[in-house]
């Protein structure tokens, strides 16, 4: 029997194994089916996490994480969890290897991934100059001009959030209306070097070995083709919650989810089931950042231990 079952292997499942571990508890299992770290491994530039002056990459940053927490006892399970099933007041976990553990308490931090728009490039320069992440990567581009790609309330408000820092911002957006808050069109409509390209489909991101150059737009009622000369796109058109292990034979969730996947907790991550909670960027108005998704799985194994007493 685990005290504790942690499902995902990012910053927040790592912390949570880390804070519980040290905090006494004996029998906790990470399950991340590759190497921990999550997908922050994946960025090139990282120099806003607290305490780390040198600019590094996502790599370097968790490259220590998984020995300090395994020092104090936690366990990696390197396999996928394909479902979590409630089992009387405890919890099965189910592997797609087929084994299966049992469990006190679980926490379930898998995250989430921004959809790929799909586009010739897209994978090609993805971290080379395309990224989904204004607030991690917009300093980059200070004083130079970038493209946002999306119609949405984030890819609106990381287009404004840009503004403030880059030279020019082009919202690049295959329909006329957008899909946001009326408030935040006003802040686009009025922000001077803010420029709207609509109704048009993206064709291509091209460059060089340095990175990206431009990014190549249709119109889709003209079919004329126009080159957007920039260094960076930001590419916002939703995101893939991994929320499946929760779903139950019944097609339900074991837990409260809102209509984007993003499951319901409460501020000591608890989510509506007894004995589960969530952390990172799998919960509801989760703010996507390192340190942030660190908070939440400390949190969470604070109240887990508690709980467990």
């Amino acid at each position: 029997m685990l005290d504790l079952a942690i499902v995902g292997g990012g910053p927040a499942g790592l912390t949570a194994g880390l804070y519980a571990t040290r905090g006494g508890l004996k029998n906790v299992v990470m399950f991340e089916m590759g190497m921990p770290g999550g997908q922050i491994t994946g960025s090139s530039e990282i120099e806003n996490y607290p305490g780390q002056g040198p600019v590094m990459t996502g790599m370097d940053l968790m490259a220590t994480w998984p020995e300090q927490c395994q020092k104090f006892g936690l366990k990696h399970e390197m396999a996928e969890v394909k479902s979590v099933l409630k089992n009387g007041e405890n919890f099965k976990i189910i592997t797609a290897e087929g084994k299966e553990f049992e469990a006190r308490s679980v926490l379930f931090a898998t995250g989430s991934v921004p959809r790929r728009a799909g586009f010739k490039g897209e994978n090609e320069f993805f971290g080379r100059g395309i990224s989904t992440c204004a607030t991690c990567d917009g300093f980059f581009y200070k004083g130079k001009e970038v493209a946002v790609v999306g119609g949405g309330d984030s890819a609106l408000e990381e287009a404004y959030y840009l503004s403030k820092m880059c030279s020019k911002v082009y919202l690049v957006h295959r329909r006329d209306e957008y899909r946001a808050a009326p408030s935040t069109i006003e802040n686009i409509k009025k922000t001077a070097n803010i420029e709207e390209v609509t109704n048009v489909s993206v064709e291509e991101v091209f460059g060089d070995m340095s990175g990206v150059t431009g990014l190549k737009v249709k119109c889709n009622k003209t079919g004329e083709i126009r080159d957007l000369p920039t260094p960076g796109v930001f590419v916002f058109v939703g995101r893939n919650v991994l929320n499946e292990p929760l779903k139950q034979e019944d097609g339900s969730f074991l837990c409260d989810v809102i209509d984007s996947g993003e499951i319901v907790v409460d501020l000591k991550m608890r989510t509506t089931t007894k004995g589960l909670w969530a952390a990172g960027d799998i919960r509801i108005d989760a703010a996507k950042q390192v340190v942030c998704a660190a908070g939440d799985g400390a949190t969470a194994a604070v109240d887990i231990i508690e709980y467990l007493g």
